[in-house]
């Protein structure tokens, strides 16, 4: 193409070499026009205010050669002196720009953004002022909220001093607004304005003239809120702001266009008046080029649609645009120019509405900047441009249509979809500059009716209370007609809301797919694998700064990313899929293990299953040798050094090293967004083995060697292979067969969104959940309400006035949380969502089970994805609408087995070392049993398996956490035992109702099968069955024993004369204390009931010890607990918080239960022997056991209510002198009281269990012999000397020895090793 013209036309072609690809497509002319033409053209596109005066016949010609002088006359046009020259206004003093003064004007310590606009809070409640103040004239600055926690911004004086625990407001001469407590203060506080969310805009006004400061939120006015202040000489205000820990603002004095200006208000710092003009006058002749077109056949200049104008090489056109850029160029590096001229007119573009295909102008447009534009110039306006968008989309509000969100969105998708902006944006700007995330976000509304959803959803309705499986307790008969009415418009509302919102989503989708783009290769690296680098460290800055929150994205925004990011994941993993048949689809995604152990993919600090990741690597090299030909460099083993080592060891493999960032600044927060927001680079390459990428297929023989690899180094050859070479897959294990699966660029980032849910995303929906937990208490408060005024007599006015207060203000709070539910149920808890997050299940789940057949390179496994397996399904069958049943998920009993059989058999997996995921394992089996569905699953999955369970659940209690082991089986044998049937306690049924949600609160589903497999190990297995059983026995004394002991603690401050308050925490681990010991009872009870012959064949090991042991137990808390005025007795009636659980009826019925096994439902030898060695313990007591049928307690017909009345009472916060109910007022315990909870066949048991001991007690008391002292066991003077301790020959009953031989094997008198033990016979000759 021909330059043909001089100076600025030459000048700026010269700034670029470049060639037109439709150069070639058609075959025209691209020399200049004739001059008059030309004249016409220019005069057209670069029209004067004068022009239209002068006649055409008289106007000079303009050409190229002139167009400089012309373009800087035009420019100059309605400029004036002033607007060249900074001037000082009147009424402000300070420097320009305006910024937070960092250097002297705070108080505490805070984290100030780079462009020292943004800044976050990092002590009690730091203070912070700007550099610029106003003493004469209308003043207006706006905040960006970016976390609705406790601030207070406003205004103060230079004399204000503020401290830790005063900010603004809190000084005679500074007023603040905080929309937090919703508040006005200065000095006192009074009630003023709304609350704030994060999202809004608040805009602080002071009038100097009038002496009042007034306050906007998102452009409505809040009414004034101070007036009469203090102005005069000597007297100028700041802008400041106090704000407590983790809350961050970004202010806005004038540096970009004001959001909601307000007529007659200044901004703090200047517009560029005169660039702004400029860019404008340019900006309009860019649109006439555009508009224009040059009609060569006809030589005339003809007016045309802009929307169709392409850049097509023609010269003329070129060269006019080259000099508009000329002068257009630098003023697209400001950011306010760029917001205000730039943004807008490209915004203005897609108003029409339709696709963003639809518009290719901003396309065009964009080849055009890239074209003209020197590489910094272009791209320090991308940046602003992105950024402003990012701003604008963040921070607009929330109206029906969501317009505006739906606006910026579409002009993001629009600059995205050019590839070169695309990929600099990408490499420089997306995660690097700013949180790209936020575009993914949709910001809750706070205020539903500013957001339009009375107005969307007129009709509300809230449901009732659902339980676990997600049925509604409610049966649909029962629904009212009005209610059906009510419920169907709701539901037709929250539809209407749902489909607009899923236009936001999709557009956010939309911008996912072109950061996706893997074919995008003809400038260099495809996008994705610039995004997939980028996307990892981003995950890696949040994972390894959980010590450092404000260096972490929201969890909100994590949220919705997450979702999106899924949904375009998959869609690109199912093109994948069509264009190579026979791969793994979507639906079936997994991990593949070698992304574990090949150092191909960084898994930063995070811990792995089998401990620290330099361990795994010298402990495991040998098999990953031979199982996935993968050898180590010696040099990644000696990296670490032996003092990292000794840190790591006495630190613990269990505990995750707490992230810090590299150097010793803070890392500011990415979220905010402020301008320039250049962040370090802190990103340190932590992976501990990296392959070396090979050149030729992999044979069986062959090993590779591999090193570290930094995760910026990367290529797409790195992640996707080639020439034989595996890429991210390489190391698979010799004895998998080979399943091709997606590209692999897509494995990583579906493993970096099992990360991202582990990291906040599983936080983040469990919080959500209050919304609807709020709904349900104010729905039973608003019923409880009504029936209250149905019963309230007429006469009772006043009583009847307020409950009617009462009930529009529940009604009231009703009907803005059902709204708002509506909208939380759309974007966070919808149908779509779920299945997002049971597709996280599935790929969870496929990747352990596949990982764990690489048998111990099972230990490279990250924890996360056990723990996402665990929290997703607990989220699924917890906080999603309860609309979206589990049972409607597909494939759910197929993949409720596949959790069930890792769960059942990793708890105990010896490859797994890490303390809390172990307990992590544990507490989900745990509540896995608790649920009849997922019930049914471990009882599904394969026989081997569920014997291994049984057996590890089985194993001694000793050195290991027992207390979850013990609660798996009390679930297995809940609904069995004696009077075990009840879901909630008796005497808790009048107390307000716990989280029935809860896995305690579920109705008892025992499993037959489990228990059959139980009895079956414990028969067979004669000495696992004595270890568990002494364990079992060793824990509840232990157990029974601390209760007791803190119970006399409460007991003694209750008796002493002076006002005493019990510790909470005492009060809680006493109540464990106590559950545990009724849980490790019916264990007990369970092991009696399936195995007898345990305790009472004597012919195994320790059966006689065990029944003996058994036996002194169960004497003890018997006598313990119904002893007359015993100190339970005091205890239980002062029915102190957090001792609810403490009752008679719990533990009593759990030793009757095991008593009845032994003394009534067994054979008669069996009983017998029982029955003796009951009776032979010294500390039986008959009237213990006739206690449980006592005859004084409360036999009036109401059973367990009447017992509920006779023994509750005010629960008190404290201990105090007098008790509320002395012990002698209360009633005996009573099976006879609950007969709602005991059989009739139950209580005949007890009755012919008490006659039978009555009459053994009997026989046994007159046929005892007096023994002398020396014929009784020096040990414990309550039996016969019967066993003789060789080589010593000391002596002492056979319970005695045998008891003590389970732990000691050392004689109790001498210390010699005892190495056998005989009968004893008491010589004849002895006297």
């Amino acid at each position: 193409m021909s330059s043909k013209g001089s100076g600025g036309g030459g000048t700026a072609l010269s700034r670029r070499n470049y060639r037109l690809a439709s150069d070639m497509d058609k075959p025209k002319s691209t020399g200049i026009v004739n001059e008059r033409l030309l004249s016409d053209y220019l005069r057209h596109i670069f029209p004067s205010a004068n022009q239209a005066t002068v006649p055409p016949s008289l106007r000079k010609p303009l050409a190229f050669q002139d167009l400089d002088a012309h373009l800087e006359m035009l420019l100059c046009e309605g400029e004036t002196a002033d607007d060249s020259a900074d001037r000082e206004v009147e009424g402000r003093l300070g420097p320009q720009p305006v910024v937070l003064d960092h250097t002297g004007g705070f108080e505490g310590l805070l984290f100030v953004d780079d462009d020292l606009l943004g800044v976050i809070g990092h002590s009690n409640f730091s203070s912070i002022r700007a550099t610029t103040c106003v003493y004469k004239g209308k003043w207006a600055y706006e905040v960006l909220i970016s976390s609705q926690g406790l601030m207070q911004i406003g205004w103060c004086t230079l004399n204000c001093r503020f401290n830790q625990e005063e900010g603004v407001g809190d000084t005679p001469d500074s007023y603040a607004y905080d929309g937090n407590r919703v508040r006005k203060w200065n000095v006192v506080t009074t009630n003023y304005g709304k609350s704030w969310a994060a999202g809004d805009i608040v805009s602080c006004l002071i009038d100097l003239d009038d002496a009042t400061i007034a306050f906007c939120l998102n452009g409505q006015s809040l009414g004034t809120a101070f007036g009469d202040i203090k102005t005069g000489p000597g007297v100028a205000y700041f802008p400041a702001i106090s704000l407590s820990f983790k809350e961050s603002v970004a202010f806005n004095f004038g540096s970009r266009p004001l959001r909601y200006p307000c007529e007659g208000y200044l901004p703090l710092q200047d517009p560029p008046a005169a660039d702004l003009l400029k860019a404008h006058k340019l900006l309009g002749f860019v649109k006439n080029v555009l508009s224009t077109r040059i009609d060569v056949q006809e030589e005339r200049v003809v007016d045309t649609d802009c929307s169709v104008w392409r850049l097509d090489g023609e010269a003329t056109v070129l060269i006019t645009l080259a000099h508009i850029f000329n002068h257009f160029a630098p003023l697209m590096c400001k950011v306010y120019l760029v917001e205000d001229v730039l943004m807008n007119f490209l915004l203005g573009i897609l108003e029409g509405g339709g696709s963003v295909d639809e518009h290719p102008l901003i396309q065009q447009l964009l080849d055009l900047f890239w074209l003209l534009m020197e590489d910094y110039e272009v791209n320090e306006c991308l940046k602003q441009l992105m950024m402003s968008l990012l701003r604008a989309y963040r921070f607009s509000p929330i109206i029906p249509d969501l317009g505006f969100q739906i606006h910026y969105l579409r002009l993001t998708t629009a600059i995205l979809r050019h590839e070169k902006s695309r990929k600099y944006l990408l490499n420089n700007v997306l995660f690097d500059v700013l949180r790209s995330v936020v575009f993914f976000y949709i910001k809750t509304p706070l205020r539903v009716k500013e957001a339009g959803l009375e107005e969307l959803i007129p009709t509300t309705w809230w449901p009732t209370h659902f339980d676990k499986e997600g049925k509604d307790e409610r049966e649909p008969k029962d629904e009212s007609s009005d209610e059906r009415l009510r419920r169907r418009a709701y539901e037709r509302g929250c539809q209407r809301l749902k489909k607009r919102i899923e236009v936001v989503e999709e557009l956010q989708v939309q911008i996912l797919r072109l950061l996706l783009n893997n074919k995008d290769k003809s400038t260099g690296e495809a996008s994705r694998y610039i995004f997939l680098n980028k996307f990892r460290k981003f995950l890696q800055e949040n994972a390894s700064n959980r010590g450092t929150p404000t260096a972490l994205c929201p969890p909100e925004y994590m949220l919705c990313f997450l979702h999106r990011l899924i949904t375009a994941v998959r869609a690109c993993w199912d093109e994948s899929c069509k264009k190579s048949p026979g791969s793994v689809s979507s639906d079936a995604a997994f991990v593949p293990p070698q992304l574990f152990y090949n150092g191909k993919v960084d898994y930063f600090d995070l811990q792995r299953l089998g401990g620290l990741l330099s361990h795994l690597k010298k402990t495991l090299k040998d098999d990953l040798a031979s199982k996935a030909n993968i050898i180590i460099d010696p040099a990644e083993i000696q990296a670490t050094s032996m003092d990292d080592l000794d840190e790591d060891d006495e630190s613990g493999a269990a505990q995750r090293p707490a992230g810090a960032s590299a150097g010793g600044a803070p890392a500011r927060p990415g979220w905010l967004s402020s301008p320039t927001l250049g962040r370090a680079n802190r990103f340190l390459s932590t992976a501990a083995v990296s392959l070396m990428t090979p050149r030729r297929p992999l044979g069986q023989p062959e090993k590779v060697k591999v090193r570290a690899l930094a995760m910026e180094q990367r290529t797409e050859e790195d992640i996707e292979g080639s020439h034989g070479n595996d890429g991210l897959l390489l190391g698979r294990p010799v004895d998998q067969s080979h399943q091709p699966v997606a590209d692999k660029s897509l494995l990583e980032i579906t493993d970096g969104i099992v990360m991202m849910y582990n990291l906040s995303v599983h936080q983040q929906l469990g919080k959500m959940v209050v919304v609807a937990d709020d709904v349900h208490e104010y729905a039973a408060a608003l019923k409880d309400t009504d029936e209250k005024i149905a019963r309230c007599p007429p006469r009772r006015s006043d009583i009847l006035e307020e409950l009617h207060k009462s009930q529009k203000v529940f009604a009231e709070k009703l009907n803005h949380l059902s709204r708002r539910l509506a909208w939380i149920n759309a974007t966070i808890y919808s149908k779509e969502k779920m299945l997002d997050v049971y597709w996280l299940v599935r790929v969870c789940i496929g990747t352990i089970e596949r990982a764990d057949r690489t048998g111990s390179l099972f230990a490279f496994m990250p924890e996360f994805y056990l723990n996402v397996a665990m929290y997703a399904y607990n989220a699924l069958k917890n906080y999603f609408s309860p609309a979206s049943s589990m049972d409607q998920l597909p494939g759910y009993e197929e993949t409720l087995t596949q959790l069930a059989a890792i769960l059942a058999k990793h708890f105990a997996d010896p490859r797994i070392v890490g303390t809390d995921i172990k307990d992590a394992l544990m507490q989900a089996l745990a509540s896995y049993v608790c649920y009849p569905q997922s019930l049914r699953a471990v009882e599904r999955i394969a026989e081997d398996q569920r014997v291994a369970m049984m057996r590890n659940l089985l194993a001694p209690y000793e050195q290991r956490p027992w207390a979850q082991t013990n609660w798996i089986l009390v679930r297995l044998w809940r609904g069995c035992g004696f009077g075990y049937r009840y879901t909630r306690l008796p005497h808790l049924l009048k107390t307000k109702p716990e989280d029935a949600n809860l896995p305690s609160l579920q109705k008892p589903c025992p499993s037959l099968l489990l228990q059959r497999h139980m009895a079956r190990l414990l028969s067979a297995d004669k000495d696992m069955a004595a270890s568990f059983l002494n364990s079992v026995l060793n824990q509840l004394n232990w157990a029974f024993s601390e209760f007791i002991g803190m119970i006399q603690e409460i007991q003694q401050a209750a008796e002493r004369p002076e006002r005493n308050f019990v510790d909470t925490r005492q009060l809680k681990v006493c109540a464990t204390c106590f559950d545990l010991s009724v849980s490790l009872l019916r264990v007990l009870e369970m092991t009696v009931t399936l195995v007898p012959e345990i305790f009472l064949d004597w012919s195994r090991p320790s059966a006689e010890l065990l029944l003996r042991r058994l036996a002194q137990l169960l004497n003890q808390v018997l006598n313990r607990v119904t002893a007359e005025k015993n100190l339970f007795d005091r205890v239980v009636n002062l029915r102190l918080p957090g001792l609810e659980s403490v009752d008679h009826y719990p533990i009593l019925v759990a030793v009757t239960g095991i008593l009845v096994r032994l003394l009534v439902d067994g054979d008669r030898h069996g009983t017998c022997r029982a029955a003796c060695v009951l009776l032979s313990d010294p500390c039986f007591q008959l009237h213990s056991i006739q206690h449980l049928l006592s005859e004084t307690g409360d036999q009036s017909g109401s059973g367990a209510l009447a017992t509920l009345a006779s023994s509750s009472s005010t629960l008190v916060p404290s201990v105090g002198p007098h008790l509320p109910t002395g012990p002698s007022e209360h009633k005996h315990f009573s099976l006879n009281a609950y007969s709602d909870y005991i059989s009739v066949e139950e209580k005949l048991k007890v009755e012919s269990m008490l006659a039978f001991l009555t009459r053994e007690s009997q026989k046994a008391a007159t046929s005892t012999q007096p023994a002398s002292e020396d014929d009784l066991c020096p040990i414990c003077y309550a039996h016969s000397i019967s066993a003789v301790f060789q080589p010593c020959s000391h002596k002492s009953c056979k319970a005695c020895i045998n008891q003590h031989l389970m732990n000691n094997k050392d004689c109790f008198f001498c210390k010699a090793t005892i190495t056998a033990v005989d009968d004893y016979c008491k010589p004849p000759t002895s006297s």
